[in-house]
């Protein structure tokens, strides 16, 4: 049967935030929607089409359209954030409204754009086109309650100098530090801070709300959500071929802003024996200080442990002089590979990572204990959960310059990989990594909440 045969069950169009951290998440729902004989077409911007490598139809069949940003030809480059997200807005509306209005005029209309937190603006175009709309978080739900209560005014800003413990419905007391760090540190990233609590603004006009967590990982806060919003937890939405399997050949995600030699990486790791690579990834945004990736580097040279280091190629020259020689033996610095097939990789005992979201997610999700190292934004609340809450690492202590030191970079690896608390973890992590393929397999609490999501699409 031709493709345009197909009896699709219903239209979406999903919209990503532009960068891999959104991409990646929501190109992967949008894989197991299609698999679930959804039609569905992936919206990236101009400009990522063009420098992306890899296809996002690789695995299955998505259509793939762009809008613009405003940037196509040369990228957002050293634009700044305001401006861009101006830009974005005005041209990416426009550019929208065209490509909906393209599609319906070519007989494939869309019954629903599922568009991404950061965004608020396409669920106003959907609207002008009788469209439902979805929202899609890419953040915990824990982090997006901490945001709903700033932009309802029930935490107020700054936070007083004696506050020591807050307290949200559904959450663990967190003290000032773990919170996101546009919280704490108050007015350290205007734009950033106004995209995160702007994602409230029409969120009560959604007619869903996506979040890619599983239930069992948040229970309570996602029950507190779930009073007031039409909230359903569909992750983790990682590659299937870690979790349920459920689709042919689906072990990436398909797109990389990033080259990497993947091959070399896993050769590498095929030689080191099971459990005894500590695998060390900011992911595709967090810049370290100079003085702060030297503490990094000499730590990982005083550990018994073997590393795997991904530095990005923007960062490499903060790399100590001579380092990557002087430790090859037991050492390999990539400047990208495929994070998830690393971390299934038997070798690996311990994941280094500044505790993003997806990082997180696919850390637990393979059952590999973390030191968390956050660097901005959501990460300390993402540790705060990794080592009080899901039991499964450590967050590496700083010192009054809110640095990590090169001797508790190798305590707390060689703790994770050795020490008796390590064994802890471990055991922590291979429970919540049947928990997360749970969810996810048929039957589970987020597979189910996919399969309503689709049912009210074609009522």
């Amino acid at each position: 049967m031709e493709k345009g045969q197909i009896a699709y069950k219903a239209h979406c169009l999903v919209l990503p935030f532009p960068g891999q951290g959104h991409i990646n998440p929501m190109l992967q729902f949008a894989k197991l929607l299609a698999h679930k004989g959804v039609k569905v077409t992936l919206v990236t911007t101009r400009y990522i089409h063009k420098t992306m490598y890899g296809s996002a139809s690789s695995c299955i069949a998505l259509d793939l359209e762009t809008i613009s940003d405003g940037y196509d030809e040369a990228g957002r480059g050293e634009t700044s954030i305001d401006a861009y997200l101006e830009s974005f807005w005005k041209v990416g509306s426009k550019t929208l409204a065209e490509l909906l209005e393209k599609l319906s005029s070519s007989g494939s209309p869309v019954d629903c754009v599922i568009y991404d937190a950061f965004m608020t603006w396409p669920l106003d175009i959907a609207r002008k086109f009788g469209i439902s709309g979805a929202v899609f978080f890419t953040q915990s739900c824990a982090v997006e309650n901490i945001y709903y209560h700033i932009h309802e005014g029930l935490l107020k800003l700054p936070l007083a100098d004696d506050q020591s413990r807050i307290s949200f419905p559904g959450l663990p007391p967190l003290e000032p530090l773990d919170l996101p760090s546009f919280l704490y540190d108050f007015g350290s990233y205007p734009a950033f801070y106004e995209v995160l609590v702007g994602q409230f603004s029409n969120v009560d006009k959604a007619d869903w709300i996506l979040s890619n967590t599983f239930y069992e990982l948040e229970e309570q806060v996602v029950d507190w959500l779930a009073k007031f919003w039409p909230l359903r937890t569909v992750g983790p939405t990682i590659p299937s071929k870690y979790l349920d399997e459920r689709l042919e050949d689906d072990k990436e995600y398909g797109v990389n802003l990033f080259k990497s030699d993947n091959d070399a990486c896993i050769k590498w790791l095929n030689e080191r024996p099971k459990g005894s690579v500590a695998y060390v990834s900011f992911g595709s945004a967090a810049k370290l200080g100079v003085e702060q990736m030297e503490e990094l580097a000499w730590g990982l040279r005083r550990g018994k442990s073997n590393f795997f280091w991904v530095v990005r190629a923007s960062e490499a020259a903060k790399v100590p002089k001579g380092f990557v020689e002087e430790t090859s033996e037991k050492g390999l610095v990539v400047s990208w590979c495929s994070q998830i097939e690393v971390l299934a990789h038997e070798a690996v005992g311990c994941f280094v990572t500044h505790c993003g979201w997806n990082s997180t997610l696919e850390g637990l999700s393979l059952g590999v204990p973390m030191l968390a190292m956050p660097q901005w934004t959501d990460q300390r609340t993402n540790a705060k959960f990794i080592m009080d809450v899901w039991k499964i690492g450590l967050t590496a202590p700083s010192d009054e310059k809110g640095l990590v030191r090169q001797e508790v970079v190798e305590h707390c690896i060689s703790e994770i990989m050795e020490g008796e608390r390590g064994k802890e973890m471990k055991i922590n992590a291979l429970k919540w990594k049947e928990l997360a393929k749970k969810a996810v397999d048929e039957g589970g609490s987020s597979d189910k909440n996919t399969d309503e999501f689709i049912s009210k699409l074609v009522q």
